[in-house]
């Protein structure tokens, strides 16, 4: 397939942030799209401003053609060369973890009004959440995500349910996406996984045991959306595997996992106490795609892979995201009282706006829509309140004030929400 995906919502955060004077760093898991979104997209949009070519200044740290610049004493005068003129410059630089000292040489270029500096990087050395605290304060994080369904959809060349059934399969990797056939990007997706993403997060952290790392990527891979901690996936090892894995190296597994941006972390919050309750939590896959390769594309179960891509797509729009809990109090049988957890798939918050959301693939009964809609009828504040569904032909209100629309008006439609 031969497309081009425009990623405008990352071309707009890259825009509002242009001459800002800090370093640019666009992070996000590995083959995203960040070289192309920067060299190509934002290189386009630059030349057609008006600045000028020789004030555009690249350097892509991979290419063999280009070894001897990662070298901060041939690359930083090389640099400076090219500032003839005291008009700004701007500074494209791809794969920058492989620069040596680069932190020093971009706090280096920052310092120079004259620069506009923006960076990539793709192996876990880079990828760390915690690289922006690398650059003192200078560095200003655009966050990528694969394509979203709306992104997708841009360059499928279907209906929207077609669309879907590819979407929740092989995920939202560009270089997946525009594969030709089922079987490349099958392949694509397992030698991914293998070849980058794990051989990075073993190289970077020293793992010993690899077999551990992918007994535990295999066990998330079939409990997405399932409540769990360290101590529970340690029994699920113990069980399954006869493993000593003790839950301490979990955690840090865990850790290194969320750092490379493969999978994030959802904690679970008290509705009605209004405080973190911590352990169990979830874990949701940041591609669809890798998730199902892990499992050799069985597992599939479509309510998970659905609440998956409405987390996914939620992260994408900039909301903080939390499990609700919700503990009630009901009389029993016997009409003593018995204590009751609820849960909320989804507490959304972004500034001042808070949504509570529940994901159900199907409401095809009556006494499905009341379990979906219960959590919400105890919860007393005037926040918007909405369920997701497969089989809801347009959006509409149910008379108890709830939102109900279908994933496609969902992830299609951003304003959708607020319907």
């Amino acid at each position: 397939m031969d497309a081009v995906i425009k990623r405008e919502s990352y071309m707009n955060q890259i825009i509002q942030r242009k001459h800002n004077g800090l370093i640019k760093i666009i992070t996000g898991i590995r083959r995203c799209g960040k070289s192309y979104l920067l060299r190509t997209l934002y290189k386009e949009y630059l030349l057609e401003s008006g600045v000028k070519e020789d004030h555009i200044i690249e350097m892509a740290f991979d290419l063999y053609e280009n070894i001897e610049y990662r070298n901060p004493k041939i690359f930083y005068p090389w640099i400076m060369e090219q500032l003839k003129d005291e008009d700004k410059y701007y500074i494209l630089l791809d794969e920058v973890q492989l620069l040596d000292e680069f932190i020093s040489v971009l706090n280096g270029l920052a310092d120079k009004k004259k620069c506009d500096v923006y960076v990539t990087g793709s192996n876990a050395k880079f990828l760390s959440r915690d690289i922006v605290t690398e650059f003192g304060g200078r560095g200003d994080e655009i966050h990528m995500y694969p394509l979203s369904f709306s992104e997708f959809m841009s360059v499928y060349d279907g209906n929207k349910y077609d669309g879907w059934n590819e979407y929740i399969t092989y995920g939202g990797i560009p270089l997946i996406v525009l594969a030709d056939t089922e079987e490349q990007k099958i392949a694509l997706l397992e030698n991914l996984f293998k070849e980058t993403y794990i051989s990075d997060i073993v190289q970077r952290y020293g793992i010993r045991n690899v077999g551990e790392m992918d007994a535990l990527l295999n066990i998330l891979s079939s409990a997405i959306g399932s409540l769990t901690n360290p101590n529970k996936l340690q029994k699920t090892f113990k069980s399954v595997n006869n493993s000593k894995i003790t839950a301490t190296t979990i955690k840090k597994y865990l850790e290194y996992l969320e750092d490379s941006f493969l999978i994030e972390e959802a904690n679970r919050y008290d509705i009605k106490g209004k405080s973190y309750i911590g352990t169990p939590m979830k874990y949701y896959f940041m591609d669809l795609g890798l998730r199902n390769a892990r499992l050799k594309f069985r597992q599939m179960e479509i309510t998970h892979s659905m609440e998956n891509v409405i987390y996914n797509e939620l992260r994408m729009r900039g909301y903080s995201i939390d499990v609700g809990n919700l503990m009630i109090i009901e009389k029993g049988k016997n009409g003593k009282a018995v204590k009751k957890q609820l849960e909320v798939d989804f507490i959304c918050i972004k500034g001042s706006r808070k949504y509570y959301i529940q994901s159900a693939y199907l409401l095809e009964t009556e006494e499905k829509t009341k379990q979906e809609i219960r959590p919400f009828l105890k919860i007393h504040d005037s926040f918007k309140k909405i369920v997701i569904t497969s089989n809801t032909p347009k959006p509409f209100y149910n008379e108890d004030g709830i939102l109900i629309m279908s994933v496609y008006d969902f992830l299609l439609n951003p304003e959708a929400i607020e319907y």
